[in-house]
């Protein structure tokens, strides 16, 4: 048994522990229940339960979600608009979040894919230092797909 200043009072039996803690006027608690004889505590449940929520809730504020961004592009994109496409997905790169390019085909630009190939190997040449290929362009139904995620930086 340990008390509520985290001292160690020793071997009881259960009892006698249950009437030291209701003397206290607090809760008894069990810590490890598989130790030979089963560790109990002497402590303010509602308090400790308190603080665990509040230090719960600063590792939650401190972490940060990393989201997947969209840009859609066409298989013949012209320069200007790539170049702003790019910067975009730059500043996504660089804020810690994936980026999804997606070149969508329309009608019958679907059967030259090899344009939308071309399309994301100038992004990813341009993307080089901020991003790095998360896989194979993959073409599903009429939507050639690449995702990139964030280099590390060292």
């Amino acid at each position: 048994m340990i008390d509520e200043k985290g001292k160690q009072i020793g071997v009881m039996d259960l009892d006698e522990a249950l009437r030291k803690a209701r003397e206290a006027s607090l809760d008894l608690v069990e810590i490890a229940e598989k130790a030979d004889p089963p560790v109990v505590r002497v402590i303010n449940f509602k308090k400790f339960k308190y603080q665990e929520a509040k230090k719960e809730r600063v590792a939650r504020r401190k972490t940060k979600e990393i989201e997947t961004k969209e840009i859609w592009l066409g298989p013949l994109i012209g320069d200007h608009d790539l170049s702003v496409r790019t910067d975009q997905a730059r500043n996504f790169l660089t804020a810690g979040d994936r980026v999804k390019l997606t070149v969508k085909f329309a009608g019958r630009e679907i059967i030259h894919p090899e344009f939308g190939h071309r399309v994301l190997e100038k992004i990813l040449a341009k993307l080089s230092g901020f991003g790095e290929k998360d896989g194979e362009p993959k073409l599903i139904g009429k939507s050639l797909i690449l995702s990139l995620k964030p280099v590390k930086k060292s």
